[in-house]
């Protein structure tokens, strides 16, 4: 059981933790997922974590069939400009493997920013915590439990 999956159960959160057998040599772990759970990639939401040019650390929640808009992440936290946080320094700050980086039950908790686009769908899927374990919960639930604002991010969804 992973940390995100025990915080959405003891608040009592509907949510349903889908399994699948995660394949190393996948070239992308969020465009797996949605294939080998049989999902529209639009709702298949990767976790980001970006660094902001004042040191600041956030995390981006976005469709994995879409790329990351640095300019967009870097405007809503107010920032000037965003990069992607180094991956060792990810995984030391959320305590979940590159992969398998849920936006819930993070280590460190980061001012996380979720692509708009997930409003439009009743259930979205993130990652659980580990590769091969995703959750589908309520967007306006994973917004809760995250702390998250909507705001646009992605770029060539």
């Amino acid at each position: 059981m992973t940390p995100a999956i025990k915080i959405l159960q003891q608040a009592q959160t509907p949510f349903t933790a889908h399994e699948y057998r995660h394949d190393p040599s996948a070239a992308s772990y969020g465009l797996e997922a949605a294939e080998k759970l049989g999902v529209d990639p639009l709702r298949v939401f990767k976790t980001l974590v970006v660094v902001f040019d004042n040191g600041d650390y956030a995390v981006a929640v976005l469709p994995v069939s879409a790329q990351l808009g640095m300019k967009q992440v870097a405007r809503a936290a107010g920032a000037k400009k965003a990069a992607m946080a180094d991956g060792q320094q990810v995984q030391r700050m959320t305590e979940y493997l590159l992969g398998g980086v849920s936006p819930i039950g993070q280590k460190k908790r980061l001012r996380t920013f979720i692509d708009s686009s997930a409003q439009q769908f009743d259930r979205v899927y993130v990652s659980a915590g580990r590769r091969g374990l995703e959750i589908e919960l309520g967007a306006a639930d994973l917004q809760r439990h995250t702390g998250a604002q909507f705001v646009e991010l992605a770029v060539g969804s």
